[in-house]
């Protein structure tokens, strides 16, 4: 597409792009830019086990306040 164009419709090549388009830019027949959208950031590979030993587990995560035990069952404190 030319400048001009681009330049008077620019919200909604950009909205575009954003969904994966791509674009060219020409000016007097001439390709001048590139308008699409930018790379996926690369990740790295995962490493099943990587966290392994570095968490523990609360001593009382199994737990409930007597409180909390009586309101879930419905009883009156």
């Amino acid at each position: 597409m030319g400048v001009r164009e681009f330049r008077d419709n620019i919200t909604g090549f950009l909205r575009q792009a954003r969904n994966g388009s791509s674009f060219l830019i020409t000016s007097h027949g001439k390709v001048v830019a590139e308008i699409r959208p930018p790379p996926e950031p690369e990740r790295p590979p995962r490493r099943p086990g990587a966290l392994r030993g570095k968490s523990q587990m609360a001593p009382d995560f199994d737990i409930l306040a007597p409180e909390v035990l009586s309101a879930m069952e419905g009883e009156e404190e």
